[in-house]
């Protein structure tokens, strides 16, 4: 069942492009990454499926309602946590995750205390005493104790130390095998690649790649190094050969193709010798920030 549908979803602040034509589905117990250079939308997307942001086109639709027409109803049941977390001064921990709970009319009191002991936060402290992970802590309890079936997480382990990481993503875990779906933007490929089961990636506003992470895995890439090579421009030259880049003369290249044709195009190359692997997910995302980086060049 589709959780949250965009379709064509487009803001614009002035002139200035938020996102555009941006269509997206996310079903009960999906994980999706969303990932995304600074200032390609990511942040916009999210604010704007909240309805927090007005659109100048396209819709959304989350549980199978219209988020701008039914926003009070629909944000009962969503989770969200925005890369800031920044909170009231002057209230101790416990009394931010009570009024939270108290703005949804729900008794979240055990779950928030189950949350609290599994990241190991402190509510008796003051926000303002609170270092940048233990922020991220409050945020992310906030956002899960009362159990929403859709969540928002846009960048939520920064500041995490590695132990509190991996127990922030056992518990989104469990609550996406009870049916919950989950759109996670970070900048942290690896965490993406391990947890989440499809990405999306956005560039300039618009999604330019979705698909689940196995596909994303077996784009058809290969990373191949050429060590000690005599002509670079060569190499460079064969057909499927792109993103290359030189370290001295060795030299890193992507290559989609035929392998054995990119052999025979090197075989009157001298080189010392080769390196050939297959593309993980993050190699295959990284792609797309390559040819960006080669527009703007």
């Amino acid at each position: 069942m589709s959780v949250l549908k965009a379709t064509g979803l487009t803001k614009y602040y002035g002139k200035f492009r938020g996102i555009e034509n941006v269509n997206l589905t996310l079903n009960e117990g999906e994980r999706l990454g969303f990932i995304g250079q600074n200032g390609a939308g990511k942040s916009t997307f999210i604010r704007t499926a909240l309805g927090y942001l007005s659109p100048n086109s396209g819709s959304v639709e989350i549980f199978g309602k219209n988020i701008y027409e039914n926003r009070e109803e629909i944000l009962a049941d969503v989770g969200y946590m925005s890369s800031e977390c920044l909170f009231y001064k002057g209230m101790k921990v416990k009394e931010v995750i009570s009024f939270s709970a108290k703005l949804r009319k729900k008794d979240c009191s055990k779950e928030a205390k189950n949350l609290c002991d599994r990241l190991e936060l402190d509510t008796s402290k003051k926000v303002e005493q609170l270092s940048l992970g233990n922020r991220k802590k409050l945020g992310i309890v906030c956002a899960i104790q009362h159990n929403p079936k859709l969540y928002f997480f846009d960048e939520p382990t920064s500041g995490l130390d590695p132990v509190m990481q991996k127990t922030f993503f056992d518990i989104l875990e469990e609550k996406s095998r009870q049916g919950a779906a989950i759109l996670l933007s970070s900048h942290i490929l690896g965490e993406i690649g391990r947890f989440c089961t499809g990405a999306a990636v956005i560039r300039d506003g618009n999604i330019i790649a979705y698909d689940t992470i196995e596909n994303f895995s077996k784009a058809g890439y290969k990373i191949i190094k050429l060590f000690n090579v005599d002509d670079i421009q060569k190499v460079c030259s064969i057909n499927g050969v792109f993103n290359p880049y030189v370290e001295g003369q060795n030299l890193y290249v992507s290559f989609r193709g035929d392998i054995k044709a990119f052999m025979s195009g090197i075989s009157q190359v001298g080189f010392n010798d080769i390196l050939i692997s297959d593309t993980d997910f993050e190699e295959a995302v990284m792609q797309y920030y390559y040819a960006k980086e080669a527009q703007q060049r």
